[in-house]
């Protein structure tokens, strides 16, 4: 006997009603990995180790895909597989110091941004970002962070498409307006 991973807060579905959101595991990365990938990046500071905590993840959600219940449920199930795994990797690290008269750090590309003051820009964002009416900033977190369609943002915050629209488009001109972005642009 199996216990299931996850269960659904909703009533289970009639068999042969309700189609699985998800037919199989490959459909579910090819849809969902670019989310799943921003979420791993927002864990570790190095793209490529992002990377490897994804597969890692995904790996941990493939042996579990038959126990799975509920597929609605699944990115909550992969972002957790990710914090957990994140966490483990952070507890076994090994941790050397070598002392050195001079920093290893690699020279810039030329012609590349510096990096700190990509990451200036980035708090300015989240600053401005944060500076928005809460409706407004739910929206451009849902729409352009989280990835989803004006509809699929409509159907999360109960609200009509228009809704959704009108209200993105008011935060896009106020984030166009705020004087730290014109700044730090």
């Amino acid at each position: 006997m199996t216990t299931p991973v996850c269960t659904s807060a909703s009533t289970p579905a009639v068999a042969g009603t309700q189609s699985p959101a998800y037919p199989s595991f490959a459909s579910y990365v090819r849809a969902r990995q670019p989310v799943l990938l921003r979420a791993a990046r927002s864990l570790t500071a190095n793209p490529c180790d992002a990377e490897d905590l994804l597969q890692t993840a995904l790996t941990k959600t493939y042996m579990a895909w038959e126990r799975i219940e509920d597929h609605r449920a699944l990115d909550g199930y992969v972002r957790r597989a990710l914090l957990n795994t994140r966490t483990s990797q952070w507890r076994k690290r090994k941790v050397d110091e070598f002392a050195c008269d001079e920093l290893p750090e690699p020279e810039p590309a030329p012609g590349a941004p510096d990096p700190a003051e990509q990451q200036a820009l980035r708090d300015a964002m989240w600053r401005a970002i944060v500076r928005l009416p809460a409706r407004q900033r739910a929206m451009v977190v849902l729409r352009y962070y989280e990835d989803l369609s004006e509809a699929q943002t409509a159907e999360v915050l109960g609200v009509s498409v228009g809704t959704v629209k009108s209200a993105v488009s008011r935060a896009l001109g106020k984030l166009r307006d705020d004087p730290e972005l014109t700044r730090a642009c």
